[in-house]
């Protein structure tokens, strides 16, 4: 007899439901095993051990399993990573009782719920502005934020389109080729070597060619800066959203500018060198989650909060990897995620040293595993192609969820 069997990927409850209408099974057995077919591995920091102990028996007495530190047991180590893998109808059976326990255990079980139901869905998005233009980011649809970088020494493009005649006609050139959404910057951000300006001297060559580009190009304007006295000056002018590269953690006031005018806010995952005291995921995420505190304490509603992991900022080529690789893991913040790899060292590095001109395939291939990945809006240069690589990525993980 040959029974073809396959092993499927079944990331969803949705994922699970249409698998099991696929066989045929009855409407109230799909209701019934669809939370079991989905298997999920959670991972938890720093778990005081009496409560990693009930967290884990719990898990055990509905099925599921919960790894902890040697010494949690006997309390011979005040606290304890922990690895939850159960079942979503097994998550939801431990979860319920856990928030009847003491030592902190409900808000654990919230955190997880949260988590999993984050990474479930992609979160969707959709804002207008006062101007009208208005932007989706909703499943299995990238978005597009096309790169015009108005500065001397970018790594990529430096001096290229930085007078106000060729920036303008780049930036319909980008809206032409498919870009959503035209991100504007002023000051080079590169980690290797770019030089810092001032205030004063990034607004002089921002606010000219802003002004004009918000009446050249019908869609949503991102500015691309750290600064918060050049992001107020930008979304008085009427920008849409801030790029901050430093994530709210640099400028202390950037959070209350983006606050007070309401727009939607890119916080991207920075530091300073390269190392990593612990999994540089877990650094990513805690960074993260941080600035996503700093705008919500600002008063930014969760909504207008987009994460970027930072590829090529803070991170060596096998760092930038190793991101890329495990980059779904970001899903349990809850907030679409944007991904700028275009054209980056790193990709140049691993195919064996070729020049930013030269990265273009290395590019759509970070852009096609990103999306497989998680992330809605991709930052690049090459607009026409990357759109087109998006899009053919869209349309086959569309078809995944259709068909299975």
């Amino acid at each position: 007899m040959n029974f073809n069997p396959r092993v499927l990927k079944i990331g969803s409850e949705e994922d699970a439901r249409a698998e099991l209408a696929k066989i045929g099974c009855d409407p109230l057995g799909i209701n019934i095993m669809s939370g079991k077919a989905v298997f999920q591995t959670v991972k938890l920091e720093n778990v005081p051990a009496k409560a990693a102990n009930l967290l884990k028996q719990t898990f055990l007495a509905k099925g599921g399993e919960a790894a902890v530190a040697r010494g949690t047991a006997d309390l011979t180590i005040a606290a304890t990573d922990v690895l939850v893998a159960a079942t979503l109808k097994q998550y939801r059976l431990a979860l319920a009782q856990l928030k009847m326990q003491p030592w902190g255990l409900p808000q654990l079980a919230e955190a997880i719920e949260a988590a999993l139901k984050a990474a479930e869905r992609l979160p969707e998005r959709h804002y207008s502005w006062k101007d009208g233009r208005t932007l989706a980011i909703r499943p299995r649809h990238s978005v597009i934020m096309g790169i015009l970088n108005i500065t001397p020494d970018s790594f990529s493009d430096g001096g290229k389109f930085n007078t106000l005649d060729k920036a303008l006609r780049h930036a319909e050139q980008l809206v032409k080729d498919g870009a959503d959404i035209i991100d504007l910057g002023a000051e080079s951000t590169r980690p290797y070597g770019a030089a810092k300006i001032s205030a004063a001297e990034e607004e002089e060559r921002l606010l000219p060619v802003l002004a004009r580009l918000l009446s050249a190009v019908p869609v949503p304007v991102s500015v691309d800066t750290y600064k918060a006295s050049v992001a107020d000056e930008a979304l008085r002018l009427g920008a849409h959203i801030i790029n901050d590269v430093w994530g709210l953690q640099g400028d202390p006031a950037m959070a209350e500018v983006a606050a007070r005018h309401g727009v939607p806010v890119v916080v991207m995952h920075n530091q300073n060198g390269t190392v990593y005291e612990r999994d540089i995921m877990a650094e990513i995420a805690a960074f993260l989650r941080k600035s996503i505190a700093i705008g919500e304490n600002a008063g930014i509603p969760l909504e207008h909060i987009l994460i970027d992991p930072g590829i090529g900022f803070g991170k060596t080529a096998a760092d930038n990897l190793t991101v890329l690789s495990r980059l779904d893991e970001l899903a349990a913040l809850g907030c679409p995620l944007l991904l700028g790899t275009s054209r980056k060292r790193f990709i140049g590095e691993a195919l064996g040293g070729l020049p930013p001109e030269d990265r273009g395939e290395g590019t759509a291939a970070t852009v096609a595993l990103g999306i497989a990945k998680g992330a809605r809006i991709l930052r690049v240069h090459d607009v026409k192609a990357m759109a087109r690589v998006a899009r053919m990525t869209d349309a086959i993980t569309q078809e995944v969820m259709t068909n299975g």
